[in-house]
């Protein structure tokens, strides 16, 4: 695949705009084209950013199209990302990689048969304020690492969105929409889940839609929207994770990694700003610096590292072993609260290397 790739996007609501308004900060793609089953979003993306509008299948199927980065619901990602294996184009996707284990299994096979690439979101981990944490852990400041506490506690999506009803569906919730940026932080600082143990409740089962054309709407949660579970993660590390859609007008997004000689606090996993302060001994907290990369330490890094490292022949780190793990993760979070066992997760990802410093910007 030549540089720079070029990638066109299938799902054009939310976060497609992100992605769009980030794109100039990378040389590795450019975007060319957008789908969507919804022709108006379509058209709306394409005016905002100057691509060309076309039909889903058209999109997947045009074969000067290099990559497909698929944002479309989690429900259809399956389907999507399968279309676009079988059409021999290498694809970036939002997470989860599936909502279903099974069919998540069977991608990771397919591309891996085919020789094409899966990307998975979130990619977070890649910009510098996790990668300045990697090197605080690796570097044993912190001593051997004990174990993660993770905190996710926000209201619902009714708020912002104007179709939430998806995020309350079987494979979505807590643990499937937001979970994976704290599973995935947990993953890549300290390597991947063994087993785990979950408790999990649908506290509000009825919400109402709060803006857009279906305001007033009430729709019914079918998953669980407060979630706590026990993971062991590789050398015997602990993590606890909290994940709740429960906790109205709040946000609180901690991760913390406990050392036998420190503790290091890390920024909201579910964004590319925000301090990273260690504290060692009994001393007191002191922020860890490291280089801010502009736009290139924002949306998109993942979709980059994908592409480079197809160019150069070389494993990319939001990689589709690890979007796969971290789907097993979850579901096993949600089988161990249905039946009361404790999970053993069977999948074993390659913890993501470190990314070189990037050069400071601005």
């Amino acid at each position: 695949m030549n540089l720079p790739a070029r990638v066109g996007i299938v799902g054009c609501g939310v976060i497609s705009r992100h992605y769009a308004e980030n794109a100039d900060a990378f040389d590795s793609f450019e975007l060319v084209a957008c789908a969507d089953v919804d022709t108006v979003q379509a058209e709306s993306l394409a005016k905002e950013h100057g691509l060309e509008a076309v039909p889903v299948d058209e999109l997947i199927g045009d074969p000067a199209i290099d990559l497909v980065l698929n944002l479309t619901p989690p429900a259809v990602h399956a389907q999507v990302i399968g279309a676009a294996l079988a059409a021999g184009k290498h694809v970036y996707t939002e997470k989860p990689l599936a909502t279903d284990l099974g069919d998540a299994a069977a991608l990771v096979a397919e591309a891996d048969r085919l020789g094409l690439r899966i990307g998975c979101a979130p990619d977070i981990f890649l910009g510098a304020p996790y990668q300045a944490a990697r090197a605080v852990i690796d570097d044993g400041t912190i001593g051997e690492p004990l174990s993660a506490s993770a905190a996710m506690l926000v209201g619902g999506q009714e708020k912002w969105h104007p179709n939430p009803d998806i995020f309350f569906a079987d494979g979505a919730g807590p643990l499937l929409d937001m979970g994976p940026y704290y599973l995935t932080a947990i993953v890549a600082l300290l390597g991947p889940v063994r087993r785990v143990a979950g408790f999990a409740s649908l506290r509000t089962p009825v919400r109402s839609i709060e803006i857009g054309p279906r305001a007033g709407t009430p729709f019914t949660a079918a998953t669980p929207t407060h979630a706590s579970a026990v993971m062991e993660v590789d050398g015997g590390v602990t993590a606890n994770l909290v994940a709740s859609s429960e906790a109205v007008d709040q946000y609180i997004c901690d991760l913390e990694i406990h050392g036998t000689e420190g503790v290091l606090a890390l920024p909201d996993p579910n964004g590319f700003e925000g301090p990273v302060r260690v504290k060692t001994a009994r001393g007191t907290w002191k922020d860890v610096p490291f280089a801010a990369a502009g736009g290139r330490d924002s949306r998109g890094i993942g979709l980059n590292d994908l592409v480079e490292a197809i160019a150069a022949g070389t494993p990319h780190r939001a990689s589709a072993d690890l979007g796969l793990h971290v789907v097993e993760v979850a579901r096993g979070i949600l089988r161990s609260a249905a039946d009361g066992s404790v999970v053993a997760i069977d999948s074993h990802p390659q913890q993501p290397a470190p990314r070189p410093a990037p050069q400071a910007v601005g």
